[in-house]
């Protein structure tokens, strides 16, 4: 259907503007400079502002609206449901909860059919109350969450001044373009990933470790596609040594990779899946963990002691059963992975040969990167780890003035639109792309 077209009203984007700076503390950030992007409405692929002016969501918001904006029938639900009721406690059995529940327990492999409700983490809690024991591993490139656990589970720079948990252990995943390991090919990368795990496994105690905890395709830090093997050789490391494996699936799950959730593209089945932003688009805040029927079992006569006031809130859960309907009846997941494998693919690949500052593109449905670089050769990034440079700064600033939200971390461009892209809407995306990329490459110094 046509896109609204946004009505102007800059004396409200001023006011928005004025409240936001004077009230608004905003997350992840340096207060006193920022200077932050007023919307004031969105449909479908596009968000807009005050002004009328109109831009494609390139960056999903942060890569979670996978539906879209203001998509009827998710919307339609939770107006239903604040009339029915609003909230409820989660000690209460609800309706819309166990639907929500029962369809996304229906997605999961066979023997996970119980979802726990949460806005923050819980898998790792439970991965330590069923082992009895305490240590972590996850990667070094991963975001995972902000709290206590998540945030130190996190292997990225905003770890460093939020570690006050111990019994996090962090070790290097598979990355190719950026191999530690001197592998040549996905395989070798594969193999040598797995023996650095096995190794990491064995001089910290199997004995000692309840969960390893992965992003399946790494989501901020890359989206690093796991090699052949690679998730199935860390199956078998944690069936060898009894410890839970947890996948993270917040990000790359609900059909950003094509598939409901992203394991499905290779032979493996975790224990315990994490999952949130997909599975509403962000509508309403929530998230979860699926539980093996085994981890489950644990605590069938044993408290589990977690919770919060707002787990499986109702309007929550009815955008959720909106959303997963939606998705079913329109074909949604199925369409994301075509326009990745018809569209994204070949356009990003293509963009590549023209412009050197390039160095990798990678990606599964509607979920890319660009690793952007000044020197193919040395593969050395436009922008350091953990900070940024001129050039990315150029280029968001440029994709902006085009009228691109785009969805940038250190050296490297994501392009992740929501899974409702059109055809059209993705290639106007990937011609303003090749416009910006043209302005960057002048970064390039190989």
């Amino acid at each position: 259907m046509p896109e609204p077209t946004p009505a102007t009203d800059p004396e409200a984007g001023a006011r928005a503007y004025a409240l936001d700076r004077a009230h608004v503390f905003h997350s992840w950030s340096a207060q006193g400079a920022l200077q932050p992007l007023v919307l004031a409405g969105g449909s479908g692929s596009y968000v807009w502002d005050f002004e009328g002016t109109r831009y494609l969501d390139f960056s999903s918001q942060l890569v979670n609206t996978n539906i879209g904006h203001q998509h009827p029938k998710v919307v339609a639900a939770i107006q239903q449901q604040a009339a029915t009721m609003a909230t409820v406690a989660p000690q209460h059995a609800n309706l819309t909860r166990g639907e929500a529940a029962r369809l996304i327990a229906g997605l999961a492999p066979a023997g996970m059919d119980k979802v726990f409700f949460t806005n923050g983490g819980a898998a790792v809690r439970m991965a330590r109350l069923h082992t009895g024991r305490r240590k972590v591993l996850s990667f070094y490139r991963s975001y995972h969450g902000n709290t206590g656990a998540a945030i130190v589970a996190t292997g990225d720079p905003r770890r460093w001044p939020n570690e006050y948990a111990d019994d996090h252990v962090h070790f290097f995943g598979p990355y190719l373009y950026r191999s530690h390991f001197w592998a040549q090919t996905p395989e070798q990368e594969s193999e040598r990933a797995l023996a650095h795990l096995a190794d990491v496994i064995r001089f910290e105690g199997p004995g000692t470790i309840a969960a390893i905890l992965i992003e399946t395709v790494v989501g901020t830090a890359g989206v690093l596609i796991p090699p052949p093997g690679y998730l199935e050789g860390v199956r078998a490391l944690c069936d060898e040594h009894g410890i839970v494996l947890i996948l993270d699936e917040v990000m790359a799950g609900f059909g950003r990779t094509g598939r409901w959730f992203a394991f499905e593209h290779f032979d493996v089945v975790p224990d315990l899946i994490t999952w949130a932003k997909g599975s509403n688009s962000g509508y309403v805040p929530v998230g979860g963990v699926v539980i093996s029927d085994a981890i489950a079992a644990t605590f069938d006569d044993r408290v589990f002691p977690g919770g919060l006031t707002y787990s499986g809130h109702p309007l929550a859960a009815a955008s959720i059963v909106a959303s997963i309907t939606a998705m079913r009846e329109e074909g949604i997941v199925e369409h994301a992975a075509r326009i990745g494998e018809a569209v994204l693919g070949p356009g990003l690949h293509e963009l590549a040969e023209r412009h050197p500052v390039i160095g990798e593109v990678r990606g599964l449905g509607v979920f890319w990167a660009l690793d952007l670089v000044s020197d193919r050769e040395t593969r050395a990034m436009l922008a350091p780890y953990g900070g940024t440079s001129e050039a990315m700064t150029v280029l968001v600033t440029e994709a902006k003035r085009r009228g691109l939200l785009p969805f940038t971390n250190f050296n490297r461009l994501h392009v992740v639109p929501p899974c409702t892209v059109s055809d059209a809407e993705a290639k106007e995306g990937l011609a303003i792309l090749d416009e910006v990329l043209a302005v960057v490459d002048r970064y390039y110094e190989g």
